[in-house]
């Protein structure tokens, strides 16, 4: 029969070309869907319909993590020549940052949605693990990415700068936030101490290294063409360091006070409205900049690929820090903005979910990319 000796061999090629083509940048796929759970619970909104769904998201997001840890694992171990050069390809090296995210995601989303399902002490440590290895690995990429960068990859000049640069520098901000959760979580005295210090040490680490990418896509943004179709989305990208950042220093102005006397307590818990609100004003700006483009783009054409996921975690990162926000000054404005942002992200991940899904199983999604020269 014609479509039996066919449908076969399609098959096992489909499998294969998984393993052999998979990429670090597919592990936003589970940032973005870990978004929505942790933000969902985040929100200045509670009903028991929410929780469970958040709960429902959660539990995807832990699926997705181990499926694509073990599929990556089998990825490297099959095919070691290609997985080697992903770092050295000057685009999808700074995707090696998603793991370390996707990591601390999912620990956050356990430690919010975990303790109803496999009880508060699992959680706990579920996240003390996830945590720790998300922070070490994404303060590894923060520093070995922009190495490799300023001595390894070619072809990088001022017009290369895109938002998949901010992908490596952006997990210790998310070690930050993420962080600030555990803090409560710490030994009293030194642990804790240290676990706040170290968490706001991070957060400048990703802050001032993300201001400088920003700047130099801003510059790129106006001194040469807006680039690709399919590298538009990871305009949004740019949300993730800004609504991560407030996320952070609202989380840890929350539990300050846990291990630092006055008056520094009462002044990180100021700093985290008075650094928040402007910078929350920006990233509406570079939001709306964000939207205008894509819009203009998508008449033209707007092919779907993986930087789509840009549409989801980043946005989600401004719910969460809408919400922090909301909760320190009370203001109805950032009340109605968390829940409104957090209906966008949620459109905008069933989109793009739903779309993943249909290429993943076409396979459309895991076509080859070019190995860089001297692999």
């Amino acid at each position: 029969m014609p479509m039996s000796t066919t449908s076969t061999p399609a098959a096992n090629d489909h499998v294969t070309d998984v393993l052999e083509n998979l990429t670090p940048n597919w592990f936003a796929a589970v940032m973005g869907t870990g978004i929505v759970s942790t933000a969902a619970l985040s929100l200045p909104l509670r009903s028991d319909g929410l929780r469970m769904f958040a709960t429902a998201v959660w539990m995807v997001a832990v699926l997705l993590l181990i499926v694509l840890t073990a599929a990556t694992v089998a990825h490297w171990r099959r095919h070691p020549r290609t997985a080697r050069g992903h770092h050295r390809d000057p685009v999808m090296a700074h995707f090696y940052g998603a793991p370390p995210m996707a990591l601390m995601t999912v620990g956050a989303g356990t430690l919010l949605a975990g303790p109803e399902v496999i009880g508060p002490q699992a959680a706990v440590a579920v996240d003390w693990v996830l945590w720790s290895a998300g922070t070490l690995a994404g303060l590894f990429t923060a520093f070995a990415i922009p190495y490799l960068q300023f001595t390894r990859h070619e072809s990088v000049d001022p017009r290369s700068a895109f938002g998949g640069w901010l992908m490596a520098v952006v997990p210790p901000m998310v070690s930050a936030s993420t962080g600030a959760m555990l803090v409560p979580h710490t030994p009293a005295g030194q642990p804790r101490l240290t676990m706040l210090l170290v968490c706001y040490a991070m957060f400048g680490i990703s802050l001032l290294a993300s201001l400088v990418v920003i700047s130099m896509i801003w510059a790129r943004l106006v001194h040469h063409e807006i680039g690709p179709a399919r590298m538009v989305p990871t305009l949004w990208i740019v949300l993730g360091p800004l609504g991560q950042s407030i996320t952070a220093a609202n989380l840890l102005g929350g539990v300050a006070s846990t291990a630092l006397p006055a008056p520094y307590a009462d002044a990180m818990a100021a700093f985290a409205v008075l650094y928040g609100v402007p910078v929350w004003g920006f990233t509406l700006l570079w939001a709306a900049l964000a939207a205008a483009v894509t819009i203009r783009t998508a008449r033209r054409h707007l092919p779907f690929s993986l930087t789509w996921w840009s549409f989801t975690f980043p946005v989600g990162t401004v719910v969460t820090g809408t919400s922090g926000l909301a909760l320190h000054t009370g203001a109805t404005l950032f009340r109605v903005g968390a829940v409104a942002l957090y209906a966008a992200l949620v459109v905008a991940w069933a989109v793009v979910a739903a779309r993943t899904a249909r290429g993943s199983v076409r396979g459309t999604l895991f076509a080859p990319r070019p190995l860089p020269a001297g692999v």
